[in-house]
């Protein structure tokens, strides 16, 4: 039976003339939107024909938001490494460590995790790095929770010449492939099996880690495979200044740059934080339409330098498709894609003194259609109108964060956060409602996560005063 949700505050449907719907009303048939619109207008449209009606009195819906970068296999490792790390050092002697240590069940529990934390704060549909173990994982988990989302296996193809301290032989062998061929084929059955799977929730890429793990050969060689299973892809790249001088010392360009120049840039490739870009390189991603997942908290808390290099605002002004990512737990703190819409709307209004950069509205462009046009995924998400899967939020506008307001995206933005979240929809479900996440028993899984989580810290020595904070890996 359809069900007609009324009376709503307002509706941001965030198309393409950005239409707030005051009293709005949506009308769900199974997963898809049928109308919306005024609560007249739809009931008008309706006639007689009788639906399920759901008072949407107090409250106001947005499209779910839309993560285009995080790490699903991270989300036990909240709070564990110190944040007074840089990004290779962190990947390096921390993240890798930890990865070494997590097995398929850990994997398991902690996409279940932080699939729950997504949920709770709005979010919808999301991009993953890639499973460290298999991509099944994460499908599954996908398909259990009732998410939506990309998944895939995570691959690289360069292995250091002197492992550090915490990699073990196994994660070295499962992690890293002999090379880009093997590694791609691998990918190449991980989209075949899973992409499509969970009716349609679960879409498969062929992505990769990025950066120095993996060689030009790979980079390359990922999105024309991608290209050719029309699917996309997605890795780490100039992800701070660090990187990009390492790279101009090896290669004498900066990373994006010599991935230019081999042809590896496309409009099915998102690039993971993209920090350090010269303005040239700007004008190559606008060129070749490729998008860029910005995740703000991982830039503050591992001094990325968004505010002070980053070319975010060029990229927009250039049409470069920018998304906003979460990143995972360890790198960013949390996986609130909100938060990561506040910071965004604000960061470089405060960074270059100038009160007109991104804003609130763009904000959530950015964390909804922005980011469905990077997923190939805007025919059916990222905003809301007719035809569209029912992915939505609700807000609960009695909530004091809402007392009061007029105009409903400053609020949003500015005013509220996941504490006013009353509802979240996914396919024409409300999978978290009333304060539970309908589709597991939450109680029981963050008790296992804690469990889990306490002993790969133990196995991987992480607790040790040993552990390096800086590195010369790969230079």
């Amino acid at each position: 039976m359809k069900q007609l949700i009324e009376n709503l505050d307002f509706a941001l449907t965030v198309d393409a003339d950005d239409r707030v719907i005051r009293h709005a009303a949506i009308l769900v048939d199974g997963a898809t939107i049928a109308d919306i619109g005024t609560t007249h207008e739809v009931r008008s449209r309706l006639g007689g024909e009788h639906v399920e009606v759901v008072d949407g009195t107090g409250k106001g819906a947005t499209p779910g938001f839309i993560d285009t970068h995080v790490h699903l296999s991270e989300s036990l490792s909240r709070a564990v490494f110190p944040d007074v790390l840089a990004t290779r050092a962190w990947v390096f002697h921390w993240a890798k460590p930890f990865y070494a240590h997590v097995n398929d069940e850990d994997e398991g529990i902690s996409v279940l995790t932080g699939a729950a934390e997504m949920l709770r704060s709005g979010t919808t549909c999301f991009l993953d790095m890639g499973a460290q173990n298999d991509a099944g994982l994460t499908a599954r988990a996908v398909e259990q929770i009732g998410i939506r989302g990309v998944v895939a296996r995570h691959a690289a193809d360069v292995r250091p010449a002197t492992a550090p301290l915490g990699w073990s032989d196994e994660m070295m062998d499962h992690h890293f492939f002999p090379d880009h061929t093997v590694a791609l084929d691998v990918l190449e059955d991980a989209v075949r099996t899973w992409n499509g799977y969970a009716d349609g929730r679960v879409r498969c890429w062929v992505n990769i880690e990025g950066k120095e793990p993996c060689s030009l050969e790979l980079h390359v060689g990922a999105r024309d495979l991608a290209e050719r299973l029309g699917v996309g892809t997605t890795y780490h790249i100039a992800s701070s200044l660090e990187e990009s001088k390492v790279a101009e010392a090896k290669y004498g360009m900066w990373p994006v740059t010599r991935i230019e120049r081999a042809g590896g840039l496309g409009s099915n490739l998102v690039l993971a934080h993209a920090v350090a870009l010269t303005d040239d390189e700007v004008g190559m991603l606008a060129h070749h339409g490729t998008s860029v997942a910005f995740c703000p908290s991982t830039s503050l808390k591992l001094a990325k330098g968004a505010t002070s290099i980053g070319k975010y605002p060029e990229m927009l002004e250039q049409g470069v498709k920018v998304g906003l990512g979460t990143d995972g737990v360890s790198a960013a703190g949390n996986l609130n894609l909100h938060r990561q819409m506040h910071l965004v709307a604000g960061l470089f209004k405060d960074s270059r003194r100038d009160p007109t950069l991104v804003g609130a509205h763009k904000a959530l462009r950015m964390a909804t259609i922005d980011g469905a046009r990077m997923l190939g995924w805007a025919d059916q998400i990222g905003s809301l109108e007719v035809g569209k899967q029912a992915d939505f939020v609700l807000f609960d506008t009695r909530h004091h964060e809402w007392t009061p307001y007029d105009r409903p995206v400053q609020a949003l933005v500015w005013s509220a956060s996941t504490a006013s979240i009353d509802q979240t929809w996914v396919a024409g479900r409300p999978v978290y409602a009333n304060g539970v996440i309908a589709t597991i028993d939450e109680p029981a899984l963050r008790a296992e996560a804690r469990e889990r989580a306490a002993a790969i810290i133990e196995r991987a020595g992480l607790h040790g005063e040993d552990v390096p904070v800086t590195t010369t890996l790969y230079d």
